[in-house]
């Protein structure tokens, strides 16, 4: 293969991926299109421990950007959070636990009314249950956390996607 020919294939083939049509989420940075819609969501409040957990995840997010704009849109969100015992050891006590996190939300058009989001998102987590009952507790406590970011990444990508969707 001659010294050309290697280098005419990587142009090529960088020639081709431009022209995929694929663009940056965040094109146009702060005042884009994106971070202009997701600066102006605002969120309900959500029910219990890991309704705060998550709302203040999805504020964290939303805002990331640093752009304040009135809301445009409202982000109604239900949870549903599960912790089930698996695992039964031989003197009948439990060794490990799931936790499940599951959300649906609707992302709402406060002008219209009209619903622009309607989705579910999760997450679970594997819990070793020991003798320590604080460990476990402690355990069960910091896996709603993750489960809570998890959830609020999850939410949160949906909603770019629908918003570049509509740009």
């Amino acid at each position: 293969m001659s010294k050309y020919a290697r280098l005419a294939a990587p142009l090529a083939l960088l020639a081709a991926l431009t022209a995929c049509g694929l663009q940056p989420m965040y094109a146009g940075g702060s005042r884009g299109a994106v971070a202009q819609g997701l600066a102006a969501v605002e969120v309900a409040p959500i029910e219990g421990q890991a309704g705060w957990l998550v709302r203040n995840a999805l504020r964290d997010r939303l805002a990331q950007s640093g752009a304040t704009a009135s809301p445009r849109y409202r982000l109604d969100v239900l949870l549903d959070d599960d912790l089930e015992g698996l695992g039964l050891l031989t003197d009948e006590t439990v060794g490990r636990e799931r936790r499940t996190l599951r959300a649906r939300y609707q992302l709402v058009d406060l002008s219209s009314g009209a619903i622009v989001v309607d989705a579910t998102a999760g997450s679970d987590a594997g819990i070793d249950v020991v003798s320590s009952e604080y460990a476990t507790i402690a355990a069960e406590q910091t896996a709603l956390e993750n489960l809570a970011h998890e959830v609020a990444d999850r939410i949160v990508t949906r909603l770019m996607t629908a918003m570049r969707a509509s740009s």
